[in-house]
């Protein structure tokens, strides 16, 4: 069995593998919670990426395991790294293409990480990462609308389609916020399915259900990318 923790501003997702199948998926929203069960579970193997708390600390609880590894830019991948400045690369972008490599090899992937901020993460059929984009998020950019501004409030996104024209003030910045974000990921796929043919677009992200019926684009919704990556690179340490 594997333990994979993925440690972010506020919380811990934590999979537990065996092999390469998922057997169970828990949130930690307290590190004392995490650390007791860590504590108390057997397991081969376990690595840890973290943008907030210390991974090494983190991967310290678990006394009941053989090895522990910590994702940084310097552990070895199941893919070629090329990005031009690899230090600065966030460790979930670097698991969601680990996890787009082990579920379609030998292809072309975007990953696209709907969250905060929207990720789009290249991985060519040769296992290169060769880097993406970044743009701000739905609820990003509903915060700086409101924030920018002195008179426009602060919209929620809606729960059905926003209409192309809107009516008032609130459904014109659904409406230019939604299908602006919407027409862009469409955009951004269309321009890489047009270089790479072959290419298999992957969501990921919180947002994933806001998204996943309001695209053109053919994706596949992978919602634990970054845990099933985590769990490739684990591998691929652990067998070398």
């Amino acid at each position: 069995m594997n333990i994979v923790i993925d440690y972010g501003n506020s919380s811990a997702k934590v999979g537990v593998f065996a092999d390469r199948e998922l057997r169970e998926r828990k949130i930690f929203a307290a590190q004392a919670e995490l650390k007791t069960f860590l504590q108390n579970f057997s397991a081969d193997c376990l690595i840890v990426s973290s943008v907030s708390v210390d991974a090494n600390e983190v991967a310290s609880w678990g006394r009941h395991v053989n090895q522990r590894f910590i994702l940084t830019p310097d552990l070895p991948l199941p893919i070629n790294n090329r990005y031009a400045t690899p230090q600065t690369l966030g460790v979930d972008r670097l698991a969601g293409v680990c996890g787009a490599q082990a579920l379609f090899p030998g292809t072309s992937a975007l990953v696209i990480d709907a969250g905060t901020c929207i990720t789009y993460d290249f991985l060519d059929n040769t296992g290169n990462f060769l880097g993406g984009g970044i743009s701000p998020g739905l609820r990003m950019r509903f915060q700086a609308v409101h924030t920018f501004t002195k008179r426009l409030p602060l919209v929620q996104p809606g729960r059905e389609n926003a209409p192309l024209i809107g009516d008032s003030t609130e459904s014109c910045i659904q409406s230019g916020i939604e299908n602006g974000l919407v027409a862009e990921i469409d955009g951004i796929v269309a321009k890489y399915g047009a270089q790479f043919p072959d290419l298999k677009v992957i969501f990921t992200g919180g947002d994933v259900p806001f998204f996943e019926n309001r695209l053109k684009a053919p994706i596949f919704a992978v919602p634990e990318l970054v845990l099933s990556g985590l769990n490739s690179i684990l591998i691929h340490n652990a067998r070398s």
